[in-house]
């Protein structure tokens, strides 16, 4: 048990348990990103399952408080409050959205403190039994404002640990990320991820355009899905999209499943994850009626994901739905015999030819998954 403080005042008491530092356990993680202090529809279901024990970390990946600087931060203060339930029990671990980018994120970076000093909050990696976890900020690449030297120091930092990651994947053999802006996703709204290059473009010369997935245009600099696939990232977790969405296996807008009926099981690219829908005053976000060839599953429900780690070679994810009292609408097994980088693909991201569109079906509760 603990309690923070000074002469001035002290909290309540709060309790923790220490974490093992070995990789031969199975870590128990809630995941989700864009979750305000108006609307935070899923953290009752958050705070009760925190306090009985069922994680052993969050992650919350990026958009706080809607937002952390308004009222001049007052707004941000009461966020904390509210995740106080959860995070004085369990680690909280953060990666910054689109609605920290005030003053250079400096709200951000004054409440969170992640561990490792190359990313001052910004970017670090940590283990977590067989899992080697890296949270990254893709805002860097969309405030260009900031300086272009923080895409550099992040894309150097990140190749080392990657490498390093890799060098060590007989201990940890699972390698994931967490960033908030996918470089995938089928919403409606016009966001980055809805363009087949994923474009970001910002005010300024051309050069100021650049890209998370391939890099800036035409030199293809500083890309993290060629950094990812080449390191083999069995796993990438995103947000910033306001639901719910599980890709097959994918690189370079090419599906490359295991096989037609174990689609997870040693597939041929990462998976990626969006988990945006934790409840936000923005509310829902909206899916296109008609999706590309990778998009599996999607659910615009408020709610979260739930994964565990069972071993070298079992991950598990689920996806909760709180507007269907903690039902869960989804969920998969990644299964791999082996890790490490993937086959050398020849990439063709400068091709604009879309994915033949694939029809979608809606279920009676409301999912939709490929015909």
């Amino acid at each position: 048990m603990y309690h923070v403080g000074s002469a001035v005042a002290w909290s309540d008491l709060f309790f923790f348990t220490a974490l093992r530092s070995d990789a031969s356990w199975s870590p128990r993680v809630a995941l989700f990103g864009d979750m305000g202090n108006e609307n935070a529809q899923s953290l009752p279901r958050l705070q009760s399952e925190a306090q009985q024990g069922m994680y052993d970390a969050v992650l919350h990946v990026g958009d706080f408080a809607y937002d952390m600087n308004t009222d001049d931060g007052l707004v941000g203060d009461e966020f904390m409050r509210q995740i106080e339930a959860v995070a004085a029990y369990v680690p909280y671990m953060t990666c910054v959205g689109n609605h920290e980018n005030a003053y250079n994120f400096s709200h951000y970076k004054a409440r969170f403190s992640m561990p490792g000093d190359d990313g001052a909050n910004m970017f670090y990696s940590f283990d977590l039994g067989p899992v080697h976890f890296v949270g990254i900020a893709t805002e860097f690449y969309f405030y260009l404002q900031y300086g272009l030297f923080q895409v550099l120091h992040q894309y150097e930092w990140l190749q080392r640990d990657l490498e390093m990651a890799n060098q060590n994947r007989a201990e940890r053999p699972w390698i994931v990320t967490f960033g908030h802006r996918p470089m995938y996703c089928s919403d409606d709204d016009g966001d980055d991820c809805t363009h087949s290059e994923s474009i970001v473009s910002v005010p300024g010369p051309v050069w100021m355009c650049l890209q998370t997935r391939v890099g800036i245009p035409y030199l293809h600099l500083f890309g993290l899905e060629k950094l990812f696939y080449d390191h083999g990232v069995d796993l990438e977790l995103w947000a910033h999209e306001h639901s719910y969405e599980r890709l097959w296996p994918v690189y370079d807008r090419k599906v490359y499943n295991g096989s037609t009926k174990a689609p997870y099981t040693n597939p041929g690219a990462p998976v990626h994850i969006v988990s945006g829908s934790a409840g936000c005053s923005e509310r829902h976000d909206h899916f296109i009626n008609n999706t590309q060839a990778w998009s599996a599953f999607r659910n615009n429900d408020y709610g979260y994901t739930r994964m565990q780690v069972l071993n070298s070679s079992h991950l598990y994810l689920e996806q909760v739905s709180d507007d269907k009292g903690g039902q869960v609408v989804d969920s998969m097994w990644l299964i791999k015999d082996k890790h490490g980088p993937y086959p050398a693909r020849h990439s063709t991201a400068l091709l604009k030819s879309p994915f033949d569109r694939i029809p979608r079906r809606r279920g009676d509760d409301g999912n939709e998954s490929q015909l």
